[in-house]
């Protein structure tokens, strides 16, 4: 009975069913729990809190991700699977906390200075979430030195920058300089993403990767955490 919650919360996070009264991919879905109900039901029944993150919401996510770079699943498809997700991972907060189970790490994330776009962000901050990192989301529209000092106040082992428009990429240029300038740029990996943003660009301003979406992004953190990342 327990494997079989784990196993409906994965299913309904590909099927991007926040609750019971949301229709997903598959029809016939109308009426049965969503993932809200789903993790009610696993810390009701005390299943292992890392377990629900890991099998269920991680595990769902990765299915989205491949069906996703499959052609499969769209961009509102992978939305829908995320904020599934970020509404599990806020139930699941208090209980993360109170557990002391210790998080893989703390990642700063934020848009540039001058950019008002944020979907892929959070995006990116539900999926890190749910990988089982610290996110701090200091928003949109950020100014450079806002970012500077959260880094030096937080002392985040990782930092995603994000930008949708060529006008506003090089903010992040400035991030990084401000940052060595600072002393503080030894401290933290950098990882860039967004809509102009490549790798070539992340190599030129000196960012540590680059996420093409938010798969990639969680990808490469993780990447960069266990020291593989070249």
């Amino acid at each position: 009975m327990p494997e079989d919650i784990i196993g409906l919360i994965r299913e309904n996070v590909i099927q991007g069913r926040i609750t019971k009264d949301d229709e997903g991919m598959d029809e016939g879905m109308v009426g049965k729990p969503g993932v809200t109900e789903l993790v009610e039901q696993a810390l009701a029944s005390d299943l292992p809190i890392q377990d629900i993150v890991t099998k269920g919401l991680s595990g769902g996510m990765e299915v989205v991700g491949q069906k996703f770079e499959a052609g499969e699943y769209f961009i509102p498809d992978m939305l829908a699977s995320a904020e599934a997700v970020g509404v599990a991972m806020e139930i699941l907060q208090p209980r993360l906390a109170r557990s002391g189970i210790k998080t893989k790490g703390t990642i700063i994330v934020a848009t540039v200075k001058d950019d008002l776009h944020d979907i892929g962000k959070n995006i990116v901050s539900i999926l890190l979430r749910g990988a089982g990192y610290a996110v701090k989301d200091l928003g949109h529209n950020i100014d450079t030195q806002v970012i500077v000092d959260a880094v030096r106040e937080e002392r985040p082992q990782f930092l995603g920058l994000s930008a949708l428009l060529t006008s506003t990429m090089a903010r992040m240029a400035d991030v990084i300089q401000i940052l060595e300038e600072n002393g503080l740029r030894d401290q933290v990996k950098i990882i860039v993403g967004g809509a102009p943003v490549s790798e070539e660009f992340a190599k030129s301003i000196g960012a540590d990767g680059y996420g093409a979406d938010g798969f990639q992004a969680v990808a490469v953190v993780e990447a960069l955490a266990s020291g593989t990342e070249n």
